[in-house]
């Protein structure tokens, strides 16, 4: 099973956000983080696509945070670096997203 997590640190503007997307596939991860967390946004563009991809949808939570948007997110996971940590060790293949 191809289980890759996909971390994405650029905008929802980006064409790297927008490559994401396209090889993002269901039972992967993505883990947004940097300038990625606004694409966390509840009720934005960036987001319906996100969940379209099926993938498991996380957030760096000292990013958001730090961008002010943590009130503004739902139904996505907040994780430390903890979590981000054991994320990593269950993901087999990790892609970086700039």
């Amino acid at each position: 099973m191809r289980v890759v997590l996909h971390t994405v640190n650029a905008s929802p503007a980006s064409r790297a956000f927008a490559e994401c997307l396209r090889l993002v596939a269901p039972g992967d991860s993505i883990l947004l983080l940097g300038d990625g967390v606004y694409a966390a946004i509840t009720g934005t563009a960036a987001r319906a696509q996100l969940e379209a991809t099926d993938a498991d949808l996380h957030v760096l939570e000292q990013d958001a945070a730090a961008a002010g948007i943590l009130d503004q997110l739902s139904g996505v996971a907040a994780l430390d670096m903890a979590g981000f940590v054991a994320l990593s060790e269950r993901c087999p293949r990790q892609l970086a997203w700039f």
